[in-house]
């Protein structure tokens, strides 16, 4: 995320939107989870996420695997993580995202998901 842009980043959200993560939780709202990221990132000074792999499996679900590192404040270390997410889309934004641990799990889920909408 260049700059830290979080507007955009729930300019991706559908007002209503849900997001469910393993490790966070359920947040309801564009505005809430944009709070989530940025609270998520506000303990690093620098930080780097990049799309390893984005699929459109059909019927507005998309999976996507995400690598990021951030080095907290203070310290010389890199923390990483990786991720894979499910979305589901609608005029444009995020209805539903769920993301997982296991790249694998996130992407069964997917594609059941993208199955069952069909």
């Amino acid at each position: 995320m260049v700059g830290r842009d979080f507007g955009a980043v729930e300019g991706f959200y559908a007002p209503d939107a849900i997001y469910r993560g393993e490790q966070v939780g359920t947040y309801e709202g564009a505005a809430a989870i944009r709070g989530l990221f940025e609270d998520m990132l506000s303990p690093y000074e620098e930080f780097h996420g990049e799309v390893e792999e984005i699929v459109d499996l059909g019927n507005a679900v998309v999976f996507a695997v995400i690598s990021a590192n951030g080095r907290p404040a203070g310290s010389s270390a890199f923390a990483q993580v990786r991720l894979a997410g499910a979305a589901v889309w609608a005029n444009g934004v995020i209805e539903r995202q769920t993301a997982y641990l296991d790249i694998d799990e996130g992407r069964a889920v997917a594609e059941r998901l993208a199955q069952e909408r069909g």
